[in-house]
């Protein structure tokens, strides 16, 4: 049964697109699609798809060599499967007609149907709707892919499918459409998360706390990073991939774009600078892994605030992040909580760490769209204290959420491996390959 069951799913699938072929043309004239927006979001979608090859090198890079094929899959694997799920339901569950302010209309885009002709997402009413549907799917992609570094090294493969499936459909897709949709109840509330603090990265980096608990320590718990030289060109194809994830996120090749793309940068090396040299204060030499995670903390952290605030605020928010971070990830070395990659200390509080300092720095001069109002530094509370009720919900939502999910899975199929096949490594004992 365990082996028809795949399969099965997969005539199914083939069985709905003969059903539902989707080829129903919208006529609804529509004045506003913008060729210049459209060529940005063409980039911008490309752009975002490409950090999930580059968090796979990111990732390969830090694990033993016996895991680095299987820790490398476990992010490729989640562009095909997700793909899949998002053409059939996935967009709909976060962006179809609203259910509470918690969760889309399955039946909404169900196939992706209403794509054709001149349909367009309300808040992006410069590009077609099909062009929207794909770039909010390569953010889909990311989340349940950056939850991995947490149980690197010892999860079955069949499992972890059952999971990131769980994973998106019950934790990403309601908060994307909590914070992303005009009807969604943090959008209501005026919560600003300009590329996906809360969606993304708090979401996967609870989600790897969570993954870490519940799986326990590793047999062998001490490793020594394959391949530097992977992680170095995970940053690159991350950083250079981070650009269509929040100057994209602006919908439309516009000054608003030009923001985010500039706070994105120079966050990004503020952090890669910080970490560095924080490690040099504690007496520690300055290294290539350090730089790279210090960079990719900067990206993190700016994500909710890119086109939020100023340059010189991406900075502080830059420094701030990978201060915090390095000293969680210090004191999680302390831990029994054996979290591989220290994913929730990167990406989980840097995300909280963006969120809480959106609401210090926003400022209504950067982005007008912004009607919640500016920021602590400018003498405001209203807008810091949305940030953090979001931020707390998020957590709690994110964090018991995903500890359910992981029990369900392990009724289902069991998430660790045996003690054995750890031993063997993940390439050989998942996947019959090996570097």
């Amino acid at each position: 049964m365990k082996r028809y069951f795949p399969f099965g799913v997969i005539l199914v699938i083939l069985a709905l697109t003969f059903i539902f072929p989707s080829v129903d043309f919208d006529k609804t004239e529509n004045h506003n699609f913008n060729t210049g927006d459209i060529a940005w979001m063409l980039m911008s979608t490309a752009l975002v798809l490409i950090m999930t090859p580059g968090l796979a090198f990111f990732y390969g890079g830090m694990v033993n060599k016996k895991n680095v094929i299987s820790t490398m899959l476990q992010s490729i694997v989640c562009m095909v499967i997700i793909t899949v799920m998002w053409g059939i339901f996935g967009f709909s569950l976060a962006f179809g007609d609203s259910i509470g302010g918690v969760i889309g209309n399955p039946g909404t885009y169900f196939m992706m149907k209403g794509m054709l002709g001149n349909a367009s997402w309300k808040l992006a009413p410069t590009i077609p709707l099909l062009l929207f549907a794909m770039y909010q799917l390569k953010f889909a992609i990311i989340a349940p892919a950056l939850i991995t570094g947490a149980f690197a090294e010892r999860i079955r493969f069949n499992s972890y499918i059952i999971f990131l499936i769980l994973f998106s459909v019950f934790i990403f897709s309601p908060l994307a459409h909590a914070t992303w949709h005009p009807d969604g109840i943090l959008a209501k509330l005026g919560v600003l998360d300009f590329a996906g603090g809360t969606v993304v990265h708090m979401s996967a980096g609870w989600a790897a706390l969570a993954s870490a608990l519940f799986l326990k320590r590793r047999n062998e718990a001490s490793h020594s990073p394959a391949r530097i030289t992977y992680v170095m060109i995970g940053t690159g194809l991350l950083w250079f991939g981070w650009f269509g994830f929040n100057a994209g996120s602006a919908f439309g090749a516009s000054h608003l774009a030009v923001t985010a793309l500039a706070t994105s940068t120079t966050a990004s090396a503020a952090a890669g600078l910080t970490w560095i040299f924080f490690d040099m204060l504690r007496g520690r030499k300055p290294s290539a892994m350090g730089t790279c995670i210090g960079a990719v903390v900067g990206l993190v952290a700016i994500t909710p605030a890119a086109g939020f605030v100023s340059v010189p605020h991406s900075l502080a928010i830059g420094i701030i992040s990978a201060v915090v971070s390095n000293l969680v990830v210090e004191w999680r070395t302390r831990t029994s909580i054996d979290d591989t990659l220290d994913v929730f200390p990167c990406h989980g509080v840097g995300g909280m760490v963006g969120m809480l300092l959106t609401g210090v720095f926003a400022n209504q001069n950067v982005n007008p769209n912004n009607t919640t109002g500016d920021g602590l530094f400018f003498g405001h509370t209203h807008l810091f204290l949305i940030q953090l009720v979001a931020l707390i919900a998020t957590s709690i939502f994110a964090f018991v959420g995903s500890m359910v999910l992981l029990k369900i899975t392990d009724m289902i199929s069991p998430l660790r491996v045996s003690k054995e096949e750890e031993e063997l490594g993940l390439d050989i004992s998942q996947h019959g390959e090996k570097l």
